[in-house]
């Protein structure tokens, strides 16, 4: 085994020895550390600043642009965005423990499922040194280790911030191991962690796409993720023009650069020609580019004709893809092929139609008459996400803390014996 292999074997390890500890913390101890956590930060201001500002040197001598500079940044709004999120955090009810549906059986034992821990949590990020405190906390309070692998970019901040945070937890009497940040730059260590069995129980990519359908390929452990936000808004017959051109700029033009901005518009023919021109010029007048069917292209003649790569292309800036289709099964068919079964919306009166759209379409968020820009973790009210997932097995949509937790069944007896 090589040195490196070494290095990350012990260090799973630890981390791993360090989940049994977590798994069995109180609720109270945990909101206390996350308490702790963010006062230290709040603390420590200059010495993570100072810490930052390394990295953005090196950076800005790397060649680095501008908003991944930005990204990179620890000014006082981030950390106190960080703080933020730590107290809020603290304040979300933790899933661990809970039990449901506890049932008695014929044979006189009590059967139920009780929410439990992952275990260890492999987070593998890019650029943003806050996803080292909001992934630690959110792993933390769900009863989870972490072992984190950031971007060498911001390789400087997340050592500092991982160093406080691992000094509030052994002076909460927890070990530094609950959150464990592998600090070296070397690519080698993702591989060591995508094929670590029995040591780290699922991965969660934050990045690139690259980054992400890469680990996919690669991985031997579960991974939590979403390659692309290709999301949907159908705008039905019948349905009201106002709210649907409402719904249609705010899904696209509130965020460009986010997995849950709209990227392909379908309009039923039968609003088509009254709908398309008035939306058409909203969205030109934001600046966004358009991309059209024929039928499109006739009636918005500023729009350029949409290539077969349109429909299955997540923009993430101000362009926008648009098709006419004839019926709602056009509609899903249209979704079923190019989606990527994150967050599809349909724009509706009729409520027969609406419920057919959240049956049939397989997608992560299925919404009616509202934004794609609602699927998310805090809006959906589960407070603070690690990211979203397009699998269906284990979590699927926004994942909270409930999303970083299993089941398991649980019996109760007074010396039952099966006959």
């Amino acid at each position: 085994m090589d040195s490196l292999a070494t290095v990350f074997q012990e260090t799973a390890s630890r981390a791993r020895d360090a989940a049994r500890a977590i798994a069995r913390a109180s609720s109270g101890q945990k909101n206390a550390a996350l308490h702790a956590m963010a006062d230290r930060i709040d603390g420590a201001r200059s010495l993570l600043k100072a810490a930052n500002a390394e990295d953005l040197a090196a950076g800005e001598a790397r060649g680095l642009d501008a908003p991944m500079l930005d990204r990179l940044r620890l000014d006082d709004p981030a950390l106190d965005r960080m703080i933020e999120g730590l107290r809020e955090i603290a304040a979300l009810p933790d899933p661990v423990g809970a039990v449901r549906d506890l049932s008695y059986r014929p044979s006189g034992i009590q059967v139920g499922r009780m929410r439990v821990p992952l275990g260890v949590v492999g987070i593998i990020f890019e650029s943003r040194p806050n996803v080292t405190v909001d992934a630690a906390a959110l792993c933390f309070k769900s009863g989870n280790a972490c072992v984190l692998r950031g971007g060498s970019e911001a390789n400087a901040s997340n050592r500092a911030l991982a160093a406080l945070l691992g000094e509030v937890l052994e002076a909460q009497g927890l070990p530094a191991a609950v959150i464990t940040l592998i600090e070296s730059t070397d690519r080698a260590m993702v591989d060591h962690m995508v094929t670590a069995e029995g040591l780290i129980d699922v991965l969660i990519p934050r990045g690139g796409k690259g980054l992400i359908e890469r680990i996919s390929k690669a991985a031997r452990i579960p991974v939590l993720k979403h390659l692309d936000g290709n999301c949907h808004l159908y705008v039905d017959a019948g349905a009201d023009h106002a709210m649907a051109e409402a719904l249609v700029l705010n899904s696209k033009t509130h965020r460009y650069g986010v997995c849950n901005a709209l990227e392909t518009l379908l309009v039923h023919e039968a609003e088509a020609e009254a709908f398309l021109p008035s939306v058409a010029a909203s969205l030109e007048a934001r600046g966004v580019a358009l991309r059209g069917c024929p039928a499109v292209c006739t009636l918005v003649p500023s729009a350029t004709a949409a290539t077969e790569d349109d429909w299955y292309e997540e923009y993430l800036g101000p362009v926008l893809a648009i098709r006419v289709v004839p019926n709602l099964d056009d509609a899903m068919a249209h979704i079923a092929r190019y989606g990527s079964a994150h967050t599809d919306t349909i724009v509706t009166q009729d409520y027969a139609r609406a419920q057919r759209f959240l049956a049939e379409v397989d997608s992560a968020s299925v919404m009616v008459n509202a934004s794609t820009r609602f699927a998310d973790g805090f809006e959906f009210g589960l407070g603070a996400e690690i990211g979203i997932s397009t699998d269906k097995l284990h979590a699927r949509g926004p994942v909270g803390l409930e999303g970083l937790t299993t089941e398991k069944f649980i019996v109760y007896g007074s010396g039952q014996i099966r006959r």
